[in-house]
């Protein structure tokens, strides 16, 4: 963690925010990132361009250590300016406690054999699950070994409410359960993340899962997981809604800092995605052309097809084009409308 502030020349403090390093994927690729968070000015010096200032100046820092750049829960309106863009949707499924009873065929007043609560010696295990769940998937970090960022209990806080699912004396899935201040209302339960090695397991953690909703009268519960998920997968066989939004400005923001560092850096998931293994003059043109900028030119763009946010025909429907001389060669009697897609194939329309 980096801490950027700015201080009059007496030392009194006028504004601060806070830089966050970390590997993030895009898809199979993890690279080096930095994002943005604790941005505030004292009041006394609000509204006179002290934020643009220390923005502006550690955007520059981070453009000399890492290629992109994230905020997490960005401001609406305000960090377009500094060449940010929403680049990820948000969703969450809802389950219904009534489906998960039906499909489990049990009393959900038992308890579900093999789950306990976690304990510092689960973390390991609990890190490979994450990191082998999403080792696809973009805007997920790649956990280092050291990797803990559950809440500590304190003082009117229970902390991280973690369950594990062991089977043959191993951890084979987990449940983070948002966590909750005492006093606060019972009347909701939010899983923040739920990994398991198998559909079996993914089950079990939502069987545990609806168990406790049974217990405080709750009629339904949320996982924050993408419908194309392994937990996805078990709770839509159960029945569930998918929620998405896709914010127009704000919550989960990113910047190309560097182009063509990054996209060289891309380029094994590049390939990945455009199934082009061997040597390929074609793709190879259109690669480098993509590094320039000469093909998808538009930054903001770019990052919202790396994230998924966007697949090739969305960036179409907005008005980027490719230019003809990278465009793939028509297929037989195209339709009028059809619009040939570029070489480099950007489109990740499913998360995993």
């Amino acid at each position: 963690m980096r801490y950027c502030r700015l201080r009059t020349v007496g030392g009194e403090p006028v504004a601060e925010l806070e830089v966050l390093s970390f590997q993030l994927r895009f898809g199979a690729v993890a690279v080096a990132a930095e994002g943005i968070g604790g941005v505030e000015t004292q009041p006394e010096f609000r509204r006179q361009g002290h934020m643009r200032r220390l923005l502006r100046q550690a955007l520059a820092g981070m453009a000399q250590r890492v290629d992109v750049a994230f905020v997490s829960n960005g401001i609406e309106g305000v960090y377009e300016q500094f060449g940010f863009i929403g680049a990820v949707a948000e969703g969450h499924l809802v389950i219904p406690v009534r489906n998960v009873e039906q499909a489990a065929g049990d009393d959900l007043g038992t308890a579900v054999p093999g789950i306990r609560s976690s304990s510092p010696a689960d973390l390991p295990a609990m890190i490979r699950m994450y990191n082998t769940a999403h080792a696809q998937r973009p805007w997920t970090h790649a956990r280092h070994p050291g990797w803990n960022r559950l809440i500590p209990q304190a003082t009117w806080k229970p902390g991280s409410q973690t369950l594990v699912l062991q089977t043959d004396g191993a951890a084979a899935g987990y449940a983070v359960l948002e966590g909750r201040a005492f006093g606060d209302p019972l009347g909701s339960l939010t899983v923040d993340e739920l990994v398991a090695e198998n559909a079996a397991a993914a089950r079990l953690l939502l069987m545990a899962i609806a168990r406790l909703c049974w217990k405080r009268r709750l009629s339904e519960f949320t996982v924050r997981e993408p419908a194309d998920s392994l937990a996805g997968r078990v709770a839509r066989h159960m029945g569930c809604t998918y929620q998405q939004r896709f914010p127009p400005s704000g919550g989960m923001m990113a910047a190309v800092l560097n182009r063509s560092s990054l996209v060289r850096k891309l380029e094994p998931e590049l390939r990945r995605r455009a199934a082009v293994q061997q040597s390929d003059k074609a793709y190879d043109r259109a690669f480098d052309a993509l590094r320039r900028g000469d093909l998808f030119p538009d930054d903001k763009a770019l990052i919202r097809l790396l994230l998924g946010y966007w697949s090739t025909d969305d960036a179409y429907v907005h008005g980027i084009s490719v230019p003809e001389r990278y465009r793939d060669p028509p297929a037989p009697a195209p339709p009028p409308d059809q619009t040939p897609a570029s070489k480099i194939h950007l489109d990740l329309t499913e998360s995993y």
